[in-house]
């Protein structure tokens, strides 16, 4: 289990662990003696009340986990989930976008085209990867990638995780918007298997660019909206200060999508997020696409590409009300 720093409403979870990392440490110098029932007791205390809390998530709440720095992103994903990965770089126009990887990999032994949103895990990182927000050039690779897929008959995996597309200058110059609108558009045109999967922030276009698949899937603590909480707040309320109120506006969690059916299945986290026990999500996840694979794998390309459009459609058509 990894030791990510605390969320504010884990404290009293992390005081408590502290306890038992210093409970364990005295255990270990006197040899064991007496003091290892006191110290189950703790853990199973610990493990009760992080389950308490994570059942209890608000929206919000949710936000910062799926915010959290250590959470699985694309490449820790791809080490865990893919093999034989070639990454495909460049959108044979401008330039590389760092903020969105892809390229060709296995998935269980099936030969898939796969691409995704990178974050960075430090300061140097992030700045390389831009924080996730892709940028025009991203969007064309991604492009770039799915004409590939079709033109060899592999699926396709997306894995989504950007507070939004990069809003720069230089990216509105360079057709930030077009190429945001192709890349859902060469989406919603495929006739191979194509599955989403929202990982941890779903955030606005950037996010749909890549999610424009036959089924999408969502982290039990990830979120998906067509604006950040913050922004929201800061439009309605004109003070970012009502984030929180916004959150609980916006139907962003994954429970709220599935009963809206904007998402397809939820797939469940280790007690304490994913950021914990990133190993046990990326499994869960994992079986989760295959599942969902196997059920797409048998479908023709025109049945495929109609499923889809008839998905998307039926969102507008029902309401999201």
């Amino acid at each position: 289990m990894s030791t990510p720093g605390a969320l504010e409403f884990e404290k009293p979870v992390k005081e408590l662990e502290a306890k038992i990392t210093e409970l364990s440490r005295l255990v270990g110098g006197d040899g064991g003696t007496g003091m290892e029932s006191e110290l189950e007791k703790l853990r199973d205390q610990a493990h009760k009340r992080l389950t308490q809390v994570y059942n209890n998530l608000d929206p919000w709440q949710k936000c910062q986990v799926a915010r959290h720095p250590d959470r699985p992103q694309f490449m820790a994903l791809a080490d865990q989930l893919l093999t034989d990965y070639q990454p495909l770089s460049g959108d044979r126009n401008f330039g590389d976008d760092k903020a969105i990887l892809g390229g060709l990999a296995r998935f269980r032994e099936r030969p898939v085209v796969v691409m995704g949103h990178e974050k960075g895990h430090d300061m140097a990182s992030r700045v390389t990867h831009n924080f996730g927000m892709g940028r025009p050039e991203g969007y064309r690779k991604a492009i770039r990638l799915m004409e590939l897929a079709d033109q060899f008959g592999l699926p396709v995996l997306s894995f989504v995780d950007t507070p939004g597309a990069y809003p720069g200058k230089g990216a509105e110059e360079r057709g930030q918007a077009e190429a945001i609108a192709r890349s859902i558009q060469a989406g919603l045109r495929l006739q191979v298997p194509s599955i989403a999967v929202i990982t941890g922030e779903g955030g606005s276009g950037g996010a749909v660019a890549l999610a424009a698949s036959n089924r999408v899937l969502m982290y039990e603590h990830a979120v998906y909206s067509v604006i950040s909480p913050e922004g929201c707040a800061s439009i309605l309320w004109r003070d970012g200060k009502f984030a929180k109120d916004a959150a609980g506006a916006l139907n962003l969690t994954a429970q709220d999508l599935h009963r809206l059916g904007v998402i397809d299945d939820i797939v469940e986290e280790p007690v304490g997020g994913a950021h914990r026990h990133p190993e046990q999500a990326a499994k869960a996840l994992g079986d989760a696409i295959e599942q969902h694979l196997r059920a797409l794998s048998g479908m023709a390309g025109h049945a495929l590409k109609q499923a889809r459009e008839q998905r998307f459609l039926a969102i507008g058509r029902e309401g999201l009300v």
